[in-house]
């Protein structure tokens, strides 16, 4: 599911929202989660997982196609972790209809 998907479906469920009213609320919510990573906090929603940023140090690395010696620089990595209640979700047994 892409963001104009998600607008759609919540505009959906909820006629009486204008769909740029929707999708302004959701850019606020993806900032302010990307400026607490940014800041080096954790975002956790209950029930579906925890985002972090892990550090990756700086180090040399090779170019495949010259096999020339490349300086990478350091950089945060965005890491999510599934709540136990989401896995549960995700993995529940669907009972076959009859």
């Amino acid at each position: 599911m892409i963001k104009s998907e998600l607008i759609k479906r919540i505009s959906s469920q909820n006629p009486h929202l204008y769909d740029r009213d929707i999708e302004k609320v959701i850019n606020a919510i993806l900032d302010e989660m990307v400026e607490a990573l940014r800041r080096g906090d954790r975002v956790e929603l209950r029930g579906f997982g925890a985002f972090s940023a892990k550090l990756r140090k700086a180090h040399q690395g090779r170019n495949p196609r010259t096999g020339a010696a490349v300086s990478v620089a350091k950089k945060a990595i965005p890491y999510f972790k599934t709540g136990k209640e989401m896995r549960a979700r995700l993995n529940r047994e669907t009972v076959p209809s009859d």
